[in-house]
């Protein structure tokens, strides 16, 4: 009776241990991948400006921002608001910016799967 149970269940040749093996080495292979896209992308550097160019602002891929330019001609002291305001927008749009490139990459490389932590 035991015999004709097992009966059902054939073994796969080669057995899931090599299918998990080889899984493996593609999530090691991917995350490599990942970590040399980060690095490239955190080494670029993206510049944006506000108000018709009077304000510039150059964000690198660590979202920090590494240049920023203000027009003397903009710099009005009864208008300090409107300044501010476009610092805000240039410096915003460079965040925005960076978030598409990286965005853009993982989904290039994940196939746009959604893999959670990314």
């Amino acid at each position: 009776m035991g015999r004709g149970m097992r009966a059902g269940r054939a073994r796969k040749p080669g057995g899931g241990k090599k299918a998990q093996q080889a899984q493996l080495q593609q999530l090691q292979e991917m995350q490599k991948q990942m970590e040399s896209m980060q690095e490239e992308i955190e080494e670029k550097e993206i510049s944006t400006s506000a108000g018709g160019g009077v304000v510039k602002a150059t964000v690198n891929g660590k979202k920090e921002i590494v240049s920023l330019t203000i027009d003397p001609d903009v710099v009005d002291p009864d208008d300090v608001e409107t300044l501010q305001d476009l610092v805000i927008a240039a410096v915003n749009e460079g965040m925005r910016q960076v978030d598409e490139l990286s965005n853009n990459a993982y989904n290039s490389l994940t196939g746009g799967l959604n893999i959670p932590g990314l």
